[in-house]
């Protein structure tokens, strides 16, 4: 009977070399190799322990350790969340037509060019908080605080482009709208 080796578990394999079993699937094993990358093997597959480690009870593998690490990192570092294209635009062109003749049009896709807008979106958003966490004084930070809203103003042309008007960016606003 063969010996079912756990996460973590070291190996060596004839023709990939030195790995570590990462997860294990009805297939086999799945197996980091130093110098091949992530492969899959058989249970039994001819292969030398190194180092076995006894299979986990709740088996979570190293990839769904990562996957949910990422996903709590995504939401606390500089990085862009994922923010829907509205669906008349998916698929879309944006054509820049100069004004003389002599001079080429130049097209991209919309796709590309909202996610360089949502890009823009959450750098102001992080500018924004690294600002508040500052140690400069308030006065400066109420200033910095008025131009990044003036800019998020400007970039409200954009809001057309978003599914859903909670990804939109808001400039300032008016007094009575507040009320409303």
């Amino acid at each position: 009977m063969t010996t079912l080796l756990g996460i973590g578990s070291r190996i060596k394999h004839d023709e990939f070399g030195t790995g570590v079993v990462i997860n294990l699937k009805a297939s086999g094993y799945i197996v980091t190799f130093l110098e091949h990358g992530v492969k899959i093997l058989q249970f039994d597959a001819p292969l030398t322990i190194i180092e076995a480690l006894e299979p986990d009870g709740d088996m979570v593998s190293l990839f769904d350790v990562e996957q949910s690490i990422t996903r709590v990192l995504q939401r606390w570092i500089d990085q862009t969340e994922i923010v829907p294209l509205g669906d008349k635009w998916k698929g879309g062109k944006l054509i820049l037509k100069p004004g003389r003749v002599d001079l080429a049009q130049k097209e991209m896709s919309i796709d590309g060019f909202f996610h360089k807008i949502v890009m823009v979106r959450d750098r102001l958003r992080v500018l924004e908080q690294r600002v508040n966490a500052s140690s400069i004084d308030d006065e400066e930070k109420i200033n910095i605080q008025q131009y990044i809203t003036r800019i998020y103003g400007s970039l409200t042309s954009f809001n057309l482009l978003f599914k859903h008007p909670q990804h939109q960016f808001v400039g300032e606003k008016n007094t009575e709208d507040v009320s409303s």
